[in-house]
């Protein structure tokens, strides 16, 4: 679509430098876009990339507005700006209202008529999809699955048995909501399995990406609070509760029964075991495992970046004689310090 600077200006309250009535219609990056597009500055990296920028507008703060060449839209946070814009120009597609002839829907599900039901989609019975929501092709929905208004499942999406997605939540391919939780009990040398009898709780605005896994509950639920955000190739453990508005990149792993307060960023990677407890605001970098519950605010990080090979041999090494050069530097200082003492007594 097509919308003037202007527009853009008034509906997200940017101070416009330039022409109101020049038009864009899509985005795109300071060293690429042309005069019909969109870019930002958010990043002081690519300030170099601005004053060549061929752009039809940038977005940017009032720092940078000087040094732009093309029209501006000042704001105090460009790349929030950015995406509000994006999300006009480039709208989700969405599919005719109505149910696919190949989709397979259970007599007493319910699906609102201004829902799209994709082709290949199966829907159980007792399930409910909401106000256009959209659930892309080959989607399963078990028995009892709840889909709130403007819930977007991309494409082969698994819900299983009574979860349920709030509003305007995103999943994107091959996520699997409601799986069996890893819950396993030992017996005479076995394992025996635990019934997994919760369920999944996700609140509004979540995004959960691509081949994302989360458990359900064993007894009670698992539960992600709204504003969420969570990347590829998570795995989110039976039981575990995560705060609202916190985002975990991609390959993190959380053992069941972890609670993860809000507002905590987790980089990727980063593993967490079970029965902990992450406080609010918490900040965890990439690679990092988790071990112990963080009770206070803070970054926290843990591993050694890379090194060289050869220096890295060493310094493990090194790692590995620690035990002994402990127990050598105690033996020490037991010969040592009783002796010292001894000679203190004598000046006296």
């Amino acid at each position: 679509m097509s919308v003037s600077i202007g527009e853009l200006a008034v509906r997200f309250g940017c101070e416009l430098h330039g022409d109101p009535g020049v038009t864009v219609e899509r985005v795109g990056t300071l060293a690429n876009a042309d005069a019909r597009a969109v870019a930002f500055l958010a990043n002081p990296r690519y300030r170099a990339e601005l004053a060549a920028t061929r752009a039809g507008v940038v977005v940017l703060d009032a720092a940078s507005a000087a040094a732009c060449p093309a029209a501006a839209l000042v704001c105090a946070n460009p790349h929030a700006t950015f995406a509000r814009i994006c999300a006009v120009l480039h709208p989700e597609p969405f599919g005719p209202c109505g149910v696919h002839p190949s989709a397979v829907v259970a007599p007493d599900a319910s699906v609102d008529p201004s829902a799209h039901v994709g082709p290949l989609c199966v829907i159980g019975a007792g399930a409910v999809v909401g106000p256009r929501a959209y659930i892309g092709p080959q989607c399963l929905l078990e028995d009892d699955v709840r889909i709130g208004e403007d819930v977007r499942l991309v494409a082969h999406v698994t819900v299983c048995r009574r979860v349920q997605i709030g509003a305007r939540t995103v999943v994107q391919p091959g996520a699997v909501l409601g799986g069996d939780g890893f819950g396993f009990a030992p017996d005479s040398g076995r394992w025996l399995k635990v019934p997994q009898i919760g369920a999944v709780r996700i609140g509004a605005d979540v995004e959960i990406g691509a081949n994302t896994t989360i458990d359900r509950g064993a007894i009670e639920d698992t539960v992600i609070e709204e504003g969420v955000k969570l990347d590829n190739l998570i795995q989110i453990g039976h039981n575990v509760h995560i705060g609202a508005h916190s985002a975990l990149a991609a390959c993190v792993g959380i053992s069941g029964s972890t609670r993860v307060g809000r507002h905590c960023m987790i980089g990727g990677q980063v593993g967490i075991g079970g029965h902990l407890t992450i406080c609010d605001e918490v900040v965890i970098t990439g690679c990092t495992m988790v071990s112990h519950s963080i009770t206070r605010p803070g970054v926290y990080s843990g591993g050694i970046p890379h090194e060289q090979a050869q220096l890295w041999r060493r310094l493990v090494a090194r790692f590995k004689r620690i035990e002994s050069l402990t127990a050598r530097l105690q033996a020490l200082e037991q010969r040592v310090l009783p002796a010292r003492e001894l000679k203190e007594e004598d000046d006296d």
